[in-house]
């Protein structure tokens, strides 16, 4: 007895009824985006891969995408290969692709803007300039729906999508889902190519 008036459970006290039910439908809803976005960060649609026109790896600071891009290049799935220099041209890292020799023409540029979309552009200029009708694209493993569908609104060929390896962790998966989300939304609401 509290005060004077006799407590059951603690179900019935309606100020913790009300926080149940509020954190269990937001473990629900974390379960349910978590698990929604899995096929779309997690494990996306990559591509058989075959011949194309060009390789093209997407920028940023997980460097192992430029080795994956530079080997599919010396495996011969393209004569080019164009790479995004979107951490720079201080980026001296970068200089191992950028500057290497290689029995095949390689190519880097800085995009406009430094994202996703500015890749884009700049795909499709260069596919108009020489003729692309298909492309591989490298990226790692959470942003490869998102530039499938970023790229595809640029370019109308044939799209590759190759993933290369990714951080791993739950702080690494949960950032990944807030930041490629919000990529979506913005990429959803651009007008862009």
């Amino acid at each position: 007895m509290i005060g004077g008036r006799a407590v059951g459970t603690l179900g019935e006290v309606p100020g913790l009824r009300r926080a149940g039910i509020f954190f269990g439908t937001l473990i629900a809803l974390v379960l349910l985006i978590g698990l929604a976005g899995l096929p779309v960060y997690v494990y996306p649609q990559k591509d058989p891969l075959r011949k194309a026109d060009a390789i093209v790896v997407l920028g940023g600071t997980a460097y192992e995408r430029f080795d994956v891009g530079l080997e599919l290049a010396q495996r011969g799935y393209a004569p080019t290969l164009v790479i995004s220099r979107s951490t720079g041209n201080d980026d001296h890292e970068m200089d191992k692709y950028c500057a290497g020799r290689f029995d095949f023409t390689v190519s880097c540029f800085i995009p406009d803007p430094w994202t996703t979309e500015g890749e884009a552009h700049e795909i499709r200029r260069r596919a108009k300039q020489f003729g692309w009708r298909h492309i591989i694209v490298v990226t790692y493993t959470p942003h490869v729906s998102r530039a499938r569908y970023i790229v595809s609104k640029c370019f109308d060929g044939e799209i590759t999508m190759v993933a290369s390896p990714s951080d791993s962790g739950l702080s690494f998966w949960a950032w990944m889902y807030l930041r490629q989300s919000a990529g979506y939304l913005r990429a959803f609401l651009s007008l862009g190519c």
